[in-house]
């Protein structure tokens, strides 16, 4: 057997759906897209993922000869309602980055193992342009809302890539778009127009970006008022055009075993607890779900701040006033949002009386705008 052929074997044997392999070239395209929309993406351009210079392999693995990646087919379980409403379904896989004591982490530890016990040299923290790689061996195909999709499953997947020293057996692309002709469901669904046109995204307009990148030292921790609106109830990551997606229907609509894991961990979740998380809450059944982008709990208290106050229910406008007393100014400001947005008789009291002790420039404004709110709409003076 080839060596080509026991990688491919192997990687199938451990779980992955497809596998295809291409050589450690440059990709060009990728440069120059991201260079082309340096105002829309500066913010990845110049992390340290360091796209520019990873997407020229040899650059960063001089020895580089071939790049193996494989797709992981994270929704062969169902999603919860409770948890599809407020994140995307490859957190509540546990399938992102996953770390090696848990089984989508140890799979790909696994083929690393087997790649070095083959004689392969594996390259170390270089971040690939993994759809563009995939669709280059033949595994994927586009969609016009920048998602690729494997055959027979649809987008719901995760893709891992490994840089080897050694040649193999390359496959054919498919960098295509696979959508129906004429068909533009996700861009109609998009609540933010993120997608302005095929295949183009702007991500800071993206519901995703907005839960997850928009921390200090990222994207900076401000969401505009107006995203904030069209974020919906989303914590952590969104999914609606995937959902909306013909081509996702089999797998959104089927009939798909439970994830028990997951109906145990909806039965304590809750937006509200999750804003005045405890300690115990957040490590049983927080981190394991969102641990991939936010390491500050702030930031996820912020997001379920935003989502309770689209909600308007003045049943949260306790759990509000308790976040109202955070000792972070940020969870402080977004809570005082959120009272605004439920604009109640209660709400406005308790957003008087928070302004009287508020000493942040930053909440103060939030106080100070959501009290003007509920004046417009209520009336209240």
């Amino acid at each position: 057997m080839s060596l080509t052929s026991q990688i491919k074997e192997f990687a199938l044997d451990i779980g992955y759906s497809k596998v295809g392999i291409i050589p450690a070239d440059s990709f060009p395209e990728y440069i120059d897209e991201l260079t082309n929309r340096n105002e829309m993406y500066a913010f990845y351009i110049n992390s340290p993922n360091r796209p520019l210079v990873s997407a020229e392999p040899r650059s960063v693995m001089p020895s580089a000869k071939s790049i193996i990646t494989m797709v992981y087919d994270y929704s062969q379980k169902s999603f919860p309602k409770k948890f599809t409403d407020v994140m995307g379904r490859v957190y509540q896989a546990r399938a992102y980055n996953a770390p090696p004591e848990h089984t989508n982490g140890a799979r790909k530890q696994l083929m690393r193992e087997f790649l070095s016990k083959i004689g392969c040299k594996v390259g170390e923290n270089i971040i690939l342009p993994e759809r563009l790689v995939a669709a280059k061996a033949g595994i994927v195909n586009y969609g016009r809302n920048n998602f690729v999709y494997a055959d027979g499953i649809g987008s719901f997947i995760f893709l891992t890539s490994f840089i080897v020293d050694q040649e193999l057996e390359y496959d054919q692309p498919t960098v295509e778009v696979g959508c129906p002709d004429g068909c533009s469901a996700c861009m109609k669904a998009c609540p933010t127009g993120a997608i302005y046109e095929p295949h183009k995204i702007n991500p800071t307009r993206c519901i995703t970006f907005n839960t997850n990148f928009t921390q200090d030292g990222m994207a900076g921790s401000y969401i505009q008022p107006e995203m904030r609106e069209k974020m919906g109830t989303k914590v952590y990551g969104c999914d609606i055009c995937q959902e909306v997606c013909p081509r996702n229907q089999a797998r959104v609509k089927g009939k798909l075993p439970d994830d028990e894991y997951l109906l145990n961990a909806e039965k304590e979740f809750s937006l509200a607890k999750m804003l005045n998380m405890t300690d115990d809450f957040y490590q049983r059944r927080i981190y394991p779900l969102m641990y991939n982008y936010i390491k500050d709990r702030k930031y996820l208290q912020r997001n379920a701040a935003i989502a309770l106050g689209n909600l308007g229910d003045p049943e949260f406008i306790p759990d509000l006033t308790v976040a109202m007393k955070n000792q972070e100014g940020l969870v402080r400001g977004y809570a005082a949002w959120a009272l605004g947005r439920i604009g109640s008789q209660q709400a406005y009291q308790v957003l008087q009386e928070c302004l009287t002790q508020e000493t942040s420039v930053f909440v103060r404004k939030e106080l100070e705008e959501a009290l003007v709110a509920i004046q417009s709409i209520s009336g209240i003076d």
